[in-house]
């Protein structure tokens, strides 16, 4: 059985229902793998726009580099899964920042530091903050990509808090950057005196 369908399993499309065979499509062409099961119920996001593939892809590139001074991996469009649950329960954030001890050969199955959520129209990011908070992930980012303003929510105990801006400035605890939006918008990271704009 391929991850993410089952023959038991109920599918969720916001915005109409499901037709016959577009299951299987989906698995042909690859579109499942922005796919999601929240409980046993199959979430279906549309392919982002390239323009969001286009922001992600940089912002990946400059996680990387901050993520790896650190010991740290960083994927996209990775399952991020509640191991004792398997392919039905997961989801599949934009990016993910991990230490190589929570990651399988299938998925993020330990507790990632940060995921990445780049908001687009209609999609679930917010609905997600539950589960990402039962897996511990440490800091969930949430990011408007025309904007480039980022919401940083920090986990405490066992939700999240809104990290504030001082000064235009959100210090992001888990991978102890600073975040700012600059002229253009750009997103910039500083990591000591690591500056990268985004």
């Amino acid at each position: 059985m391929l991850p993410g369908y089952t023959h038991r399993m109920s599918a969720v499309n916001r915005e109409v229902l499901v037709p016959p065979g577009l299951l299987e499509q989906r698995r042909r062409t690859g579109c499942d793998r922005f796919d999601e099961v929240w409980a046993g119920v199959l979430h279906m996001a549309p392919p982002p726009s390239l323009p969001h593939q286009d922001f992600e892809f940089e912002l990946e590139q400059a996680l990387r580099s901050i993520a790896a001074r650190r010991g740290l991996k960083t994927f996209h469009n990775v399952a991020l899964m509640d191991p004792a649950k398997g392919w039905d329960e997961y989801r599949v954030p934009d990016l993910s920042v991990a230490h190589p001890s929570q990651l399988s050969e299938r998925a993020i199955e330990g507790r990632a530091e940060l995921v990445v959520e780049i908001l687009s129209p209609g999609e679930e990011s917010r609905d997600k903050l539950p589960f990402y908070a039962s897996r511990g992930v440490r800091e969930v980012w949430l990011v408007d990509r025309p904007t480039r303003e980022v919401e940083v929510h920090a986990l405490g105990g066992l939700d999240y808090h809104v990290v504030a801006p001082i000064d235009g400035v959100i210090r992001a605890p888990a991978l102890e950057i600073e975040l700012r939006v600059v002229a253009g918008p750009r997103l910039r990271m500083v990591d000591g005196t690591f500056v990268t704009d985004v």
